[in-house]
């Protein structure tokens, strides 16, 4: 296998090494000046994530949308998460979704994404007498600065939002950086 190193002006390299597969293999690069991204970049794929849930029931007052408590996480890869709230630090499009499971079985539940305070989507609207769940995603823009995201949920009735890892939930990753 052959490659080429390229040595940085202060120290570190870059090698571009080529595959040992028969043919040819063709990197094309923009005729633009910025950055490539790589495996290895936040832009690429390992951005921020996280994903949380309901550790203890959260009373629910009946058509009232109340902001979702979401105590446990499961991981949270930029540390970015924190009461029930996520604020990412790198500017782009990120990947929500969020779901509740009722104690009891209500004409009406919702989950609903608030971003700075503000609902900004109506994820999920059930209104089947015959399930106590609900759950959806979007895809929102946030600024990497100032911008966070929260998960509300809504009960006809009054109601209790049970604290199972597998039904309330809220989580999100980075989907496409700006």
């Amino acid at each position: 296998m052959s490659s080429v190193v390229i040595a940085g002006d202060t120290s570190g390299a870059i090698t571009l090494a080529a595959p040992a597969v028969a043919g040819t293999n063709t990197i094309t690069l923009p005729a633009n000046s910025g950055t490539v991204l790589t495996t290895a970049s936040t832009f690429a794929g390992t951005g921020p994530a996280f994903s949380a849930y309901s550790n203890s029931s959260q009373s629910l007052s009946a058509a009232t949308i109340t902001k979702g408590l979401f105590g446990t996480e499961e991981f949270d890869t930029n540390n970015n998460f924190a009461s029930s709230r996520f604020t990412p630090t790198v500017a782009g499009y990120y990947q929500f979704s969020a779901g509740f499971q009722a104690a009891t079985v209500a004409s009406d539940l919702g989950v609903f994404l608030y971003k700075n305070g503000s609902a900004i989507k109506n994820i999920s609207t059930s209104v089947n007498a015959s399930v106590n769940w609900t759950y959806g995603s979007a895809l929102i823009y946030c600024n990497g600065s100032t911008d966070y995201v929260e998960a509300y949920l809504y009960s006809a009735l009054a109601n209790t939002a049970n604290p199972t890892q597998q039904s309330t939930y809220f989580q999100g990753f980075l989907a496409r950086a700006a």
